[in-house]
């Protein structure tokens, strides 16, 4: 499974951290997101509609807890996500629903999001994708560059997913 070195964090000071982000983006993609997370015992299991962007079914491992951390993940593509909705939802039940506006700022190895989530507020991720066999240190040095940059404190960091936040 592919890794990518992550961290979720509060947006402390948006329009600031927005303009940094765009500073360091190669270049960018601004997309709507519905994610539906289904009950799953050993990980993360969640169907992403991106309206024209495809549809993609996901699931990831990664430790909930604040800072950098690695995350293992496996993408498919969905052609039929409303099918795919129906048979889970039925089969797992589900979890969560996150629906999120999202700027993605792609700069060299790392997507910089910039989340505006319906009903949390917004948020800033990153994500390091790790080349197979490296080191998850270098993902972590890289992220904690970035972090810098983009004036992210330890104090906005967070440990958990959106689905998470949302049950509370």
């Amino acid at each position: 499974m592919p890794v990518n070195v992550e961290i979720k964090a509060r947006a402390s000071d948006w329009p600031s951290q927005l303009k940094s982000g765009l500073a360091l983006a190669d270049r960018t993609e601004r997309l709507v997101q519905k994610d539906t997370f289904f009950n799953c015992a050993n990980g993360r299991l969640k169907l992403r509609e991106q309206g024209g962007a495809g549809a993609y079914l996901v699931f990831y491992r990664r430790a909930g807890r604040k800072g950098p951390k690695t995350s293992s993940y496996n993408l498919v593509p969905d052609p039929r996500p409303k099918r795919t909705l129906k048979t889970l939802s039925a089969a797992l039940g589900v979890k969560a629903k996150v629906v999120k506006k999202r700027l993605v700022c792609f700069s060299g190895r790392t997507r910089i999001h910039f989340d505006e989530v319906k009903n949390l507020g917004r948020f800033i991720e990153l994500e390091v994708v790790l080349k197979p066999g490296e080191a998850a240190a270098a993902g972590r040095r890289e992220a904690q560059k970035l972090m810098l940059a983009l004036g992210i404190r330890k104090s906005d960091l967070l440990a958990n997913a959106y689905a998470d936040m949302l049950e509370q």
